[in-house]
């Protein structure tokens, strides 16, 4: 029952983001694109002792067009769907993380070789599952010490849940964890963990999760979070693609 209540409210937050979203890449963008060349031109013509403003201005364009990028995930598209095989994705996305933001952390796999294949977007799915990772290495990181993050799936057929407004029972008997020995999640922000904006000190504003949410229900699924001391668990549930999907 707290799982559902909680997915009824994560995804009228989604939502709410994505009409806000919509708004702001199609009238904040432009206006953004307009400043930062005019104040490019300007720092041509101005005294030196005045570049630094004509900087600064930039800069912030820079960090405000940051930010509307990241709400741009949020905006209602329509997206391809077809059958994924959730292995070869977590796969990829780990591949970039150890190239990139992850590099001197240890990724292990956990993988149940029984897992079937999902109906859903590939392009969504690996956008999240990387903001995952990207989130578990920063909890890594902050804990300053020797961490790991733990990418594990599972098949679980008794695991679903009831479909809002109906009394039919979905089965999300697909599991997908990102794992990590980080800091944990202090018990104030767990109650709000999937909401947007909900970590404003976090480089994405807690935008990552909020995302995870919405791509989760956008795919009939569910997302948890267990926390405890040094350990942190995102729990992706989804649905196996149906015989008439495959």
């Amino acid at each position: 029952v707290r799982n559902l209540d909680q997915q009824t409210l994560l995804r009228s937050a989604a939502r709410s983001i994505s009409g806000l979203a919509d708004v702001l890449v199609q009238e904040v963008r432009n206006p953004l694109s307009g400043i930062r060349g005019a104040a490019q031109l300007l720092s041509e013509n101005v005294a030196a002792t005045d570049v630094k403003l004509t900087k600064l201005i930039c800069d912030d364009v820079d960090r405000i067009d940051a930010l509307v990028e990241r709400l741009s995930a949020f905006t209602e598209t329509s997206s391809e769907y077809r059958l994924v095989n959730v292995h070869r994705i977590l796969e990829h996305v780990r591949q970039l993380a150890v190239k990139d933001f992850a590099a001197e952390i240890i990724i292990s796999e956990h993988y149940d070789p029984s897992l079937p294949y999902v109906w859903g977007s590939r392009d969504q799915f690996e956008r999240m599952f990387l903001n995952l990772l990207k989130n578990a290495a920063e909890s890594v990181r902050r804990n300053k010490g020797a961490g790991k993050i733990i990418l594990e799936t599972r098949y679980e057929p008794g695991v679903g849940r009831i479909l809002p407004g109906t009394s039919r029972w979905r089965h999300l008997p697909l599991v997908v964890s990102v794992c990590d020995t980080g800091a944990g999640v202090c018990e104030t922000t767990r109650n709000h963990l999937f909401e947007p904006f909900s970590d404003k000190e976090a480089g994405d504003y807690g935008l990552h999760l909020a995302y995870a949410s919405k791509v989760t229900d956008d795919h009939g699924g569910m997302i948890d979070v267990e926390s405890r001391h040094n350990f942190t668990k995102i729990k992706i549930y989804l649905p196996a693609a149906s015989e008439s999907q495959k």
